[in-house]
Order: C-alpha cells, then sequence, then structure tokens
C-alpha cells in the first residue's frame, strides 16, 4: 500500500459518489459499513471522515457523526466543506447545542457567503434558539437576494427593510 493521501482522488471520489448513490435512508447500515471500511483503506482522509460523519447523521446517530465531522473539516476545501460545515452546524443544533451551531453557521456564511443553504440552516438555528425574529429576519433577506420575480422585485426594499427591523430588536 502506497502512502496515505488526504487528497480526493478522481478514483476516491467515484468511488464515494456510487456508495452514496446505493444508500437507502431506511436503511443506512450497509452505507456505514461501506465508509467505516473505507475509511479504514485511506486512514484519516478528510472526506472520507465526512462520509463516514454523514452516513451516521443521516441514520441519527448525531453523537456520532459530530466526532467524525469534527475530525474532517480541517482537511476539507471547496464546496465539500461548506456542506461538511451546514451538516454539523445541523446536527449540534439537532442536540439541542445552539450556541455551538450558530456559532459553526456565522463562520460558514462568511466563508461562503454566497451559500443560500448556509443561510436557511443558520435560519432554523436561530429559530430553534428561540431566536425567531432573526431567523425570520435571516430568511426575508435570502428570499430578496435569491427571488426575483416583479411582485417581489417591486417590495423589495420593504423586505429588506422589514428584515433590518425584525434583526435589530
Amino acid at each position: 500500500m502506497g502512502a496515505v493521501s488526504n487528497d480526493l482522488t478522481p478514483e476516491l471520489a467515484a468511488t464515494i459518489e456510487a456508495a452514496f448513490a446505493r444508500r437507502d435512508r431506511a436503511n443506512m447500515q450497509p452505507t456505514i459499513d461501506f465508509f467505516v471500511d473505507l475509511l479504514r483503506q485511506h486512514p484519516g482522509n478528510p472526506y472520507v471522515l465526512y462520509e463516514v460523519g454523514g452516513s451516521y447523521d443521516t441514520d441519527g446517530q448525531e453523537d456520532k457523526a459530530i466526532l467524525y465531522y469534527e475530525r474532517a473539516l480541517p482537511g476539507l476545501a471547496g464546496d465539500t466543506k461548506r456542506r461538511c460545515l451546514l451538516q454539523y452546524g445541523s446536527t449540534l443544533r439537532n442536540l439541542g447545542r445552539y450556541d455551538e451551531s450558530l456559532a459553526v453557521f456565522t463562520k460558514a456564511c462568511q466563508e461562503f457567503p454566497e451559500s443560500d443553504s448556509l443561510r436557511v440552516f443558520k435560519a432554523l438555528t436561530l429559530h430553534a434558539a428561540g431566536r425567531k425574529d432573526k431567523a425570520l429576519a435571516t430568511l426575508l433577506l435570502v428570499i430578496a437576494d435569491r427571488v426575483d420575480t416583479p411582485d417581489l422585485r417591486r417590495y423589495e426594499a420593504a423586505l429588506r427593510g422589514n428584515a433590518d427591523h425584525l434583526a435589530n430588536l
């Protein structure tokens, strides 16, 4: 066996993609087993660590998922890092760790300002943490930024004004 790589080679990416396509959300154990075995073949690879975490997460085993996300994050880049941050933040929220979740989403939104999904999931954390005004403000800004219809464009200033008002309550 050659040197251990933390890269996402085309071969590894294809293997991950194929396994992800085969997964059955109602029975995640075969997918978990596959990715745990793949991790044995690629020890410490952040892209495989992320997939193991995601598999446990989908199976409802959030406590296990978090450990893999935390180990994966320092080695991830690009879209995979964005997805891992979203899933990590969501898992923290699901475990009631709202302050940690919000910190993850705040940092992630700064790193990936173009990501609507991060902003929407940050709003879910704000809502779960009882900060409903800020949650709604966040969603209003996503709508104002991304929903391009003549009807909403007419009221864009009002949407942004309401978002600003709610965010500052």
